[in-house]
């Protein structure tokens, strides 16, 4: 397992749980596990002999594919990026077969084991702008939030939060879908295809502890996560990585019923880390009606609960103060 960082590693850390492993520990179960996952047929090798002890590749195999030497190669595995070059990390990253989001994880891995002497990325912000909430309020028709880079619900339009309605019954703010899909019972219900979900969504927040090693909200995410679910502590200790930018999510909702929608997840450059999430359907299909019955559903929710808490604003503005009563929920964050 991998230890968000909150602070620079020093020596002497070490320790196989979520609170105390180091990068180290996490470079060396990621390169090995692709290079497990990968096996000589696939990468064009020869296959000499039938017993083969290894699951996948051998390092000799994994290190000529890198073009780099067997030594070298088993100290980058042992966890050890240190002075690794961009050329040595792309060749390692095509020896391996990496994905784009793999790719982008083991530059973030060395990053960390190579520190520049700059300041550690600030954590991704708990609010929203009053002007981001305003965008969300003026999609109408479809459901919308932002999010933060560990699954918080920081913002939310209507038919968003009426979508999402199980996740905002809970009573943690701000609501996060890593621990609806984890620790609550009615995931698998919500989730029709809640096995994909549960592991993009652990792929997702790997992906997140490469790009900021010392967030400690997403140090005490994991660790919860990993306490108190065994189906989380697996898929993470698969190392599976991936980005969240498009795909289909198939929920079933408790007043609506099936719903098979398209997202699209759009950065914020105005707020490093926030992303904006829109959910749609094709017209003429029964996801489209139903989202049609579900905006009628959504304007019986009671609205006044949805302004109780400041969405954003470096002035303190509250939800109430920004916009209408009905843009945004305590949940919503």
């Amino acid at each position: 397992m991998f230890q968000v960082l909150t602070g620079p590693p020093t020596v002497g850390v070490g320790g196989r749980s979520v609170d105390d492993v180091d990068s180290r520990n996490e470079v060396r179960a990621f390169l090995a596990s692709r290079r497990a996952r990968l096996t000589p047929q696939e990468a064009g090798l020869p296959v000499h002999g039938r017993n083969r002890r290894v699951i996948g590749l051998r390092r000799e195999e994994a290190a000529l594919l890198a073009g780099l030497s067997v030594d070298y190669y088993t100290r980058l595995e042992r966890g050890n990026l240190k002075g690794a070059s961009e050329s040595v990390l792309h060749a390692l990253a095509g020896g391996l077969q990496l994905d784009e989001a793999e790719r982008a994880y083991l530059f973030d891995l060395a990053r960390a084991a190579n520190p520049s002497g700059s300041k550690p990325r600030r954590p991704a912000s708990q609010k929203v702008r009053p002007g981001v909430q305003r965008v969300l309020d003026a999609i109408t028709g479809a459901p919308a939030w932002v999010r933060n880079g560990r699954a918080d619900v920081l913002a939310v339009n209507r038919l968003g939060y009426a979508l999402y309605s199980p996740v905002f019954d809970g009573p943690v703010r701000p609501a996060n879908t890593a621990r609806f899909t984890f620790l609550d019972p009615r995931a698998p219900e919500f989730y029709r295809d809640w096995e994909k979900t549960a592991t993009d969504m652990v792929g997702v927040l790997h992906a997140e502890v490469g790009r900021n090693p010392y967030d400690r909200g997403l140090t005490d995410l994991i660790g919860e996560l990993s306490t108190r679910s065994d189906t989380f502590r697996i898929r993470w200790a698969a190392h599976h990585v991936r980005f969240h930018r498009t795909g289909v999510k198939q929920l079933h909702h408790p007043v609506v019923g099936d719903l098979d929608l398209t997202y699209e997840a759009l950065e914020l450059p105005s707020e490093p880390g926030l992303t904006l999430i829109v959910y749609t359907a094709e017209a003429g299909t029964p996801t489209h009606d139903a989202l049609e019955l579900l905006a009628s559903w959504a304007a019986t929710l009671d609205q006044p609960e949805r302004a109780d808490l400041p969405y954003a604003s470096d002035g303190d503005v509250t939800a109430a103060e920004a916009t209408p009563a009905a843009s945004t929920t305590e949940g919503a964050r």
